[in-house]
């Protein structure tokens, strides 16, 4: 039969607690023999009567009934009356009845667990109580017979006081909690005066540890406000000695307020005097200025007669340098017969390679070491005009930046129009001067598809990790000391570069003309 059914007489009764509470009273009856007299079996509430017409039986010969026990009605069996709901308990009494009945659920047989509390039973002990109280809490109510089981255990386990609420009494010095536990699990007679008696002791404790909480607030309340009033008492010193020192300061203030009006009635009467010494100085400056007008027309006068003096001078010099270009054209023609007769006296033979040629393969020994004599070979130069002069000293050598000449120039157009017209620009220049010429771009290998060289013009490129500005450098110092190096380059560093080592630096522009008028 499911554990579940309700309660019936007709069920095997559990050991008698009472027998066990109170030595020598007879046991009841037997298993198996017929249905006792209802009674609070095993300390519990009164069972409810069977719902069957059976007749009641007659109490076992020769048991005694319990002394002082009033003989019951004999129920009605056609009206039973209805139960008494169940009593309101206390939190901490609810509580209690539910960890005395998870601390015992395990020690149950499997059978004698209620079908929804089995799987309660198998958790740990800290969580049957926490999660499976709605559980047993319903299963006491509903079904008496679980009742009875966990009562039998929980009354083994509690001794004396378990004996003490068994008989209806409870023992002044237990928990009242303990006690309504147990009365509520036991159901003895007058369990619900015991519960009430009980409910009203943990009432009245939680009561008395409400009022010991206050009282506590109270006495905490009172040595914050003593507290606070001893930091109001130190606050109150401290503001009078700050009302002390700002009276002091306010007094320093005053006296300096007036020593400060007065020092700014000093001031303005400095101030009166000053603008009046402003005004008379006002007048004599306007009078210097009318002088230093006069004195500027005057030197104005002068400067125009200097000018007019400078204007002849440089007449002067002008015609003082044709005579010296005409002296410095006739040494220059006696220098080239003399190197003729040098020529034809030493027998050299025309050479078929110069020295760009060999920067053009190697590097120079010595790339940083200038030459002797390199200092008096040209001087400094950015005149356009001096392109013609210098190209008409003998075997003079051009050396052309091409890519900064021709992004000055021609920038518009594609780098291979850019080389191929600088090229074909140079090639003239070298048919009508005759001189040497190369031209440098930065590249690391050579360029496919240029045109033709002209005659007379060198095209280089830089090596991989050398720019072309390296290779001018290099072009400049392989040249013997004494012949006429011309470089064109805007770049200022070029220049200073191949100005240190006796060449003629000139700008792009002048090239660009030359090119322009060719």
């Amino acid at each position: 039969m499911p554990l579940t059914e309700p309660h019936d007489d007709s069920l095997p009764q559990e050991e008698s607690v009472d027998a066990a509470r109170h030595p020598g009273e007879e046991a009841p009856a037997a298993r198996g023999s017929a249905a006792p007299e209802p009674t609070t079996a095993a300390g519990f509430g009164p069972v409810a009567e069977p719902t069957t017409a059976d007749p009641v039986a007659e109490p076992e010969p020769g048991a005694e009934s319990e002394p002082g026990a009033e003989s019951e009605p004999e129920p009605d069996s056609e009206s039973e009356p209805e139960p008494e709901p169940e009593p309101m308990l206390p939190e901490p009494v609810r509580q209690r009845i539910v960890a005395l009945t998870a601390a015992v659920l395990p020690v149950l047989p499997g059978d004698e667990v209620p079908v929804p509390l089995r799987r309660v039973a198998k958790f740990a002990p800290n969580r049957r109580a926490r999660l499976g109280a709605p559980m047993i809490a319903a299963q006491l109510t509903a079904d008496p017979l679980f009742r009875q089981r966990i009562t039998a255990r929980v009354l083994a386990d509690s001794g004396d006081l378990g004996a003490a609420v068994v008989a209806g009494t409870a023992p002044a010095a237990a928990d009242p909690v303990e006690v309504a536990a147990l009365a509520y699990l036991a159901r003895p007679r007058g369990w619900r005066a015991l519960i009430d008696v009980s409910g009203a002791a943990v009432r009245a404790e939680a009561d008395r540890a409400v009022v010991d909480e206050l009282v506590r607030e109270a006495e905490q309340r009172a040595t914050r406000a003593e507290h606070d009033r001893a930091v109001a008492r130190v606050e109150a010193d401290k503001l009078r000695d700050e009302l002390a020192r700002v009276r002091d300061e306010l007094g320093q203030l005053r006296e300096e307020n007036r020593q400060l009006a007065r020092t700014l009635r000093e001031a303005q009467a400095r101030e009166r005097r000053a603008a009046e010494l402003l005004a008379t100085e006002r007048g004599r400056a306007t009078r210097a200025a009318t002088e230093a007008d006069a004195e500027l027309r005057r030197a104005r006068a002068r400067l125009a007669e200097a000018e007019a003096a400078a204007g002849v001078a440089r007449a002067s010099a002008k015609e003082a340098r044709s005579v010296d270009d005409a002296k410095l054209w006739l040494l220059l023609e006696t220098i080239g017969q003399a190197a003729v007769g040098l020529r034809r006296e030493l027998a050299l033979d025309p050479v078929d390679r110069f020295p760009a040629d060999f920067v053009a393969d190697a590097f120079a020994d010595q790339p940083n070491a200038a030459p002797a004599g390199a200092a008096t070979r040209a001087r400094d130069t950015d005149d356009p005009a001096r392109l013609d002069q210098l190209l008409a000293l003998p075997k003079a050598h051009l050396v052309v930046d091409g890519y900064n000449v021709t992004k000055r120039g021609f920038g518009e157009m594609s780098l291979e129009q850019q080389r191929k017209r600088l090229i074909t620009g140079l090639g003239g220049i070298a048919a009508q001067t005759g001189d040497e010429v190369t031209v440098v771009f930065d590249g690391a290998e050579r360029m496919h598809g240029l045109p033709p060289t002209p005659r007379g013009v060198r095209v280089l490129f830089s090596r991989k990790g050398e720019t072309a500005d390296e290779l001018i450098r290099r072009l400049v110092r392989a040249e013997p000391a004494g012949r006429p190096v011309v470089v064109v380059s805007s770049d200022r560093e070029v220049a200073d570069g191949v100005r240190r080592h006796g060449a003629y630096p000139l700008g792009a522009d002048s090239l660009l003309r030359r090119l322009a008028r060719s």
